[in-house]
């Protein structure tokens, strides 16, 4: 049996981890769970999983817990204290890191420290300090599962390969609710129909990512340290169907491309059984019902985003905790109606130009860039 927490029990990725779980009772026991505001969702989590500790906002959600569920003999905290408790846990052995923002990269530098297996589904730790998590995954012989479905997809493709076969990675995504928009229909885009993706149905924050592309950006630079590979070798390929997950090119030409059902408990379940695969009981892709795949580039003049997050994937250093700050914060003032949506590459584009580059950046250094950067961000957004 294998003992797991996880950090954002609430969101997406943690009720579908908790989804699998509860398929297989035999095979995984939930230790710890953390969660921000949702006291009513992780109220229920509590009753059926009975976890030894939990880690919660602060203590206005304690109290509200304790009013939804029998808290008796489990160890619950406030967030300053309790994701550290979690990821240190004696007893956890893999650490499912599902939360949203910044909040997750000093528990996950933690955690490796400490001998866990990470099944990352955040983005944040790689893209804000992803030299520094690297380095302490290499010191500690750490080790890290990626649970977003293109970088599952290229670690199943690379698992028996040679790193030095590897030409390519060709990182896939739908393209957005404004593929195919011209950039003057782009101008008259509001929220309401940025928040309405064609294929998924996720958070505002990821949905709007989708829309500009970030997201893509940001995958970009998750796999640029990831897996240990210059920015130019990765590859953006717009595949609107999304069944190819991702794809690897290697030395001779030959790609191998991970294909699935669109599903988050297919990555989440191969996360947590590594190295091994198991049954389940989703249905495979129905070939014959496919009409056609296709492949497109993505048009940087029409996402200006995705073309920013190149450059900072190529820069390293102090460049992605800035871009993905500014990124916040514009996107937060689009979701508040604020400023208009081709403003958002304008502001991380403007808070990159005056940010002062640090090549190798300290974890205080990236938090004190990423504290300027959304200050900077912000007053620019008033101001637009």
């Amino acid at each position: 049996m294998k003992n797991i927490a996880i950090l954002g029990s609430t969101g997406s990725i943690g009720t579908n981890t908790l989804r699998v779980i509860h398929s297989r009772p035999e095979d995984f026991r939930v230790i710890a769970l953390s969660a921000y505001r949702n006291m009513r969702l992780l109220a229920k989590q509590i009753k059926l999983f009975q976890p030894e500790l939990i880690s919660v906002k602060d203590e206005k959600c304690i109290k509200k817990l304790e009013k939804l569920v029998n808290l008796s003999g489990i160890r619950v905290c406030t967030q300053d204290t309790g994701l550290m408790l979690i990821a240190k846990h004696k007893q956890v052995q893999t650490l499912v890191v599902a939360t949203a923002g910044t909040v997750s990269l000093v528990p996950t530098l933690l955690a490796i420290e400490h001998g866990k297996t990470i099944a990352l589904a955040n983005k944040e730790p790689l893209v804000m300090a992803g030299e520094i998590l690297m380095r302490v995954v290499k010191k500690n012989k750490g080790r890290i599962i990626p649970v977003d479905s293109e970088h599952s997809a290229i670690f199943q493709c690379l698992r028996k390969e040679e790193k030095d076969s590897l030409r390519r990675i060709y990182l896939t995504g739908t393209g957005g609710p404004f593929r195919n928009y011209s950039k003057k229909a782009l101008q008259e885009v509001n929220l309401k129909m940025a928040l309405k993706h064609p294929k998924w149905k996720m958070g505002q924050k990821i949905t709007i990512d989708s829309a500009t592309l970030m997201n893509k950006g940001l995958e970009l630079i998750e796999a640029r340290w990831l897996f240990d590979i210059p920015a130019q070798m990765i590859e953006i390929v717009i595949h609107p169907q999304a069944l190819i997950h991702s794809m690897v090119e290697f030395c001779d030409h030959s790609i191998l491309a991970q294909l699935g059902v669109a599903d988050m408990r297919l990555p989440i379940q191969y996360a947590l059984d590594y190295p091994k695969r198991t049954v389940n009981k989703l249905k495979p892709p129905d070939f014959f019902s496919l009409k056609s795949l296709t492949f497109f580039k993505p048009d940087l003049n029409k996402f200006p985003c995705l073309g920013i997050a190149r450059k900072v994937a190529e820069l390293g250093g102090s460049a992605g905790c800035v871009m993905n700050a500014a990124n916040e914060i514009a996107v937060e003032a689009f979701l508040n109606e604020k400023i208009n949506f081709l403003k958002i590459p304008d502001v991380i584009l403007r808070v990159l130009e005056k940010h002062k580059f640090v090549k190798c950046p300290t974890l205080d250094e990236i938090f004190s860039f990423d504290e300027w950067a959304r200050r900077e961000a912000g007053l620019l957004c008033h101001q637009l």
